[in-house]
């Protein structure tokens, strides 16, 4: 008996083994070609996003970059059994090479939040780290898609446009803030108070990607669950705005949102990368150039295509609440737009 178990059980691993072989297999042979370059591979989010990156089938070169630690990231994350390549570059004289041939560019660099800190307080730093790697994009891979994640977003994308612009290489079509882990707070906190699987939820957010400049369409939720009273929906929405700072102070000054944000950097990555391999219907909220408010640039849903930006989504019907929401947030978003824009022009 334990002798026909044995070999039903090995013929059963030996079936899954194959399948998973043949998928893996079919999965690298069927897509194209495509570099991925991650900015800050050595950093708290830069390290897990690179893992995530790793695993997915359709990057066949993953280059990390970073002022330091780049080797050690690059040596271990490259023994793992995946399709793609791994190139570690250090320094800022390496980073032509880590940029060249790149389809998709995702940033992470620059300073974490710490307790008490505010988006805002990272700007000094982070602006011009942002500013400096966005002028090697500009020299090295002009046409990648850049998914900008230091924060403050709001500003650092401004900055961005503003770099690409002077060198004469922007298309507002191919620079994306990275707003993808509002929308997965959203769905998460969703789904709990709603007692649905969150595997079958979705929730817009709007806006921008600090405090309440964070506008989740709670109203626009699927599946809508209509038991929910006012008072739900607003702490909801607090507490999707506040998500960053509960981590931080949860983390107690050993950190900020590194985990859920390589998270969602990489499935934002991976709807980039369907999106020029002319995947249909890619749809992401995304922080874009736009013209659904008067701001220069908001979040809201974007299809993305072979040319990165096909199509940038208006708001749909909003509550009450949410048409309060985005009145509040257009001052303070506008704000750091000029922010980031100035920032560029002086330095």
């Amino acid at each position: 008996m334990r002798t026909a178990m044995l070999r039903s059980i090995r013929a059963s691993l030996q079936k899954s083994s194959s399948s998973a072989l043949l998928h893996r297999s079919y999965s690298s042979e069927s897509a194209p070609a495509r570099k991925v370059a991650v900015l800050g591979a050595a950093g708290g989010i830069g390290q897990p996003l690179a893992l995530l990156m790793k695993l997915n089938p359709l990057v066949s070169s993953l280059s990390l970059y970073d002022i330091a630690g780049t080797p050690g990231v690059a040596a271990d994350v490259s023994h793992i059994n995946t399709r793609s390549e791994v190139v570690g570059y250090m320094g800022d004289e390496n980073l032509g090479k880590a940029l060249e041939g790149a389809d998709v560019v995702i940033i992470p660099a620059g300073v974490p939040r710490k307790p008490g800190m505010t988006r805002d307080d990272l700007f000094n730093i982070n602006a011009g780290i942002v500013k400096a790697l966005c002028e090697g994009i500009a020299k090295y891979c002009p046409h990648a898609l850049v998914n900008i994640i230091s924060n403050p977003v709001n500003s650092t994308v401004p900055i961005a446009s503003e770099v690409f612009k002077k060198a004469g290489t922007y298309d507002e079509k191919k620079l994306f803030g990275v707003t993808t882990l509002d929308v997965v707070r959203a769905k998460t906190f969703y789904a709990g108070k709603a007692k649905v699987p969150v595997a079958g939820v979705n929730v817009p957010v709007v806006g921008g990607h600090a405090g309440v400049t964070i506008l989740p369409l709670f109203s626009q939720a699927t599946p809508q669950a209509n038991g929910l009273s006012h008072e739900e929906i607003v702490a909801l929405t607090k507490r999707t705005q506040d998500g960053g700072t509960e981590v931080v102070e949860a983390k107690a000054g050993k950190g900020s949102a590194t985990l859920s944000m390589a998270y969602a950097g990489a499935i934002f990555a991976d709807a980039c990368l369907k999106g020029l391999n002319g995947v249909p219907d890619v749809v992401e909220c995304s922080f874009v150039q736009s013209n659904v408010t008067e701001l220069p640039f908001f979040a809201s849903k974007v299809r993305l295509g072979k040319n990165g930006v096909e199509e940038v989504f208006g708001l749909g019907s909003l509550s009450d609440f949410e048409k309060q929401g985005l009145e509040a947030l257009l001052p303070e978003l506008k704000s750091s737009i000029e922010k980031g824009i100035k920032f560029a022009n002086q330095s």
